[in-house]
């Protein structure tokens, strides 16, 4: 079976093409699959599949196999896949996601933005503790959660190997994902992600969405917001309208088709 790698912003993703649904992928093979020793290695894995309204599906799985709402730098390589493998024209299409569905703007080169839908502070106070440090920050919503702490250096947060400790826990029963953020002086941001079930990551759509938000919330600006939103891995543009739905504007690349081991397909 041919897969193929490819990153935005360098949180990088293995694609299978699956257009018939007929895959069955067990959370240890994908986890295999994504692991950086031994198999292709990625953040993630995406299945792609047609559905009978003739839209695509996206099915995306944590490197630990473990399922996920949406990925918003994966939807844009997802994107990047369909249109450049002629299975999609270019220009505005959707992509439907566990979290709904998702409109991109896709040219047939260069940047892709996609309408990540509404983003929200989920009210009360949150702490993150790590590194021998604690920070009280924003819990933010964006159709997967997030919890947004603002630090004096992006170093502060240390190595990042384990999850931060989030509180209160019942907040987040399936995890959640802890961005930092430090701001620059041309009034930019730049930030670090530990992602669930993946760890530190280059980059996060869905991540950079809840920073701009909370960056807006903590300078106590009003919507619609624009940011510039730095992560290891490169540079992303968020805009938030006045009723706070998201666009995710930045690159997708594909590198190269590899070829791994078949999986079982569902019989009907």
């Amino acid at each position: 079976m041919i897969a193929t790698y490819g990153h935005g912003t360098e949180n990088d993703f293995v694609l299978i093409l699956d257009e018939a649904d007929q895959l069955r992928l067990t959370d240890d093979y994908v986890a295999a699959l994504c692991n950086r020793t031994s198999g292709v290695g990625s953040d993630g894995l995406i299945r792609m599949v047609k559905q009978v309204d003739g839209k695509w599906f996206m099915d995306y799985r944590n490197a630990d196999g473990s399922l996920a709402e949406m990925c918003g730098n994966g939807i844009r390589v997802m994107a990047r896949y369909l249109v450049d493998r002629k299975l999609q024209p270019s220009g505005i299409f959707a992509i439907n996601t566990r979290a709904g569905m998702k409109y991109l703007a896709v040219p047939d080169e260069g940047d892709i933005s996609v309408n990540m839908g509404h983003v929200e502070e989920i009210f009360g106070e949150i702490e993150v503790e790590t590194n021998g440090k604690k920070w009280i920050g924003y819990n933010i919503n964006v159709g997967n959660p997030h919890a947004v702490v603002f630090v004096n250096d992006l170093n502060d947060a240390g190595e990042l190997k384990s999850a931060p400790r989030v509180t209160p826990e019942d907040e987040y029963p399936d995890g959640v994902n802890v961005e930092f953020v430090q701001r620059l002086e041309n009034g930019e941001l730049a930030m670090r992600v530990h992602e669930r079930g993946v760890g530190e990551t280059r980059s996060c759509g869905t991540g950079t969405c809840a920073v701009a938000l909370a960056a807006t919330l903590d300078s106590k600006g009003r919507l619609p917001a624009t940011w510039i939103i730095n992560p290891p891995g490169g540079r992303l543009k968020v805009e938030i309208d006045g009723h706070g739905n998201a666009t995710l504007s930045g690159p997708a690349v594909l590198i190269k088709d590899v070829e791994v081991k078949d999986v079982d397909v569902v019989r009907n």
